[in-house]
C-alpha cells in the first residue's frame, strides 16, 4: 500500500483521489500512519432508493410511543 506525507497530499490532494486504487492510500505525519483513503465501493449503489415510495410510515420513527415518567421511582 502507498503512503504519502501529510503535506504532500495536501499539495497533490485532488491528482491522487484521481489516481486511487483499490488498495488505497495512507497517508502520514511525523512517518506515523493517521489515516488510510479507500475508494468509495459503489457496488450495490443501484439498492439506493430502490424502496422509495414502496414503505409507508405509520407514527414516529423518533418515539416508542410508550408512556413513562421519569421521575417514577419503582
Amino acid at each position: 500500500m502507498k503512503t504519502i506525507a501529510i503535506t504532500k497530499f495536501k499539495e497533490q490532494c485532488l491528482a491522487l483521489l484521481d489516481q486511487l486504487d483499490e488498495e488505497g492510500l495512507v497517508v502520514s505525519k511525523h512517518g506515523k500512519p493517521i489515516a488510510k483513503i479507500v475508494p468509495y465501493s459503489r457496488q450495490n449503489a443501484e439498492l439506493i432508493g430502490c424502496l422509495k415510495h414502496e414503505i409507508k410510515i405509520h407514527g414516529s420513527l423518533y418515539s416508542t410511543d410508550s408512556q413513562w415518567n421519569a421521575n417514577d421511582k419503582s
